[in-house]
């Protein structure tokens, strides 16, 4: 019997470490499942979930190069859900907005659709460099020249 990866089997715990279970396949085969896949909730204590000789159910994850398996308690008892196709809800309709805020350096976001994102970016740089240059000149102003000095 080939164990191939998504195949779901009834197994024997034989080991239980705080990082894992090992537990025993058909054809004596074993596995590990790692603490992450025990159950769908933060496992601190692996002991709190499973028991050394527990008969458990355990699908196969992954298997590497050297034939190490991985296994998932978790995903072994999950229940196979139905694809249903999702409906096709149409977007809502982008409303403007109704209160523009007003920021205390006299900025007020501007949203329009017809404005892309180099654009928005061209703006904010002339923005921001007027910022700049008004803060250098008052700086400045308030702090004199060194030429002044004697």
């Amino acid at each position: 019997m080939s164990i191939n990866v998504g195949d779901i089997f009834e197994g024997t715990v034989t080991g239980i470490t705080n990082f894992g279970v090992f537990v025993a396949l058909p054809d004596g085969k074993s596995g590990m499942v790692h603490i992450s896949e025990v159950a769908n909730v933060y496992v601190k204590d692996i002991n709190e979930f499973v028991k050394d000789k527990q008969t458990v159910r355990v699908k196969v994850i992954g298997i590497d190069e050297k034939g190490k398996i991985s296994l998932s308690m978790k995903q072994a008892a999950e229940p196979v859900r139905e694809q249903k196709p999702r409906e096709e809800k149409p977007a809502p309709a982008r409303e403007p907005a109704k209160n523009t805020p007003f920021y205390a350096d006299g900025w007020t976001p501007e949203i329009t659709d017809d404005v892309d994102f180099e654009g928005m970016m061209a703006k904010f740089k002339k923005q921001s460099e007027e910022k700049m240059s008004d803060f250098k000149r008052s700086r400045d102003a308030k702090h004199g020249s060194y030429s002044r000095r004697r």
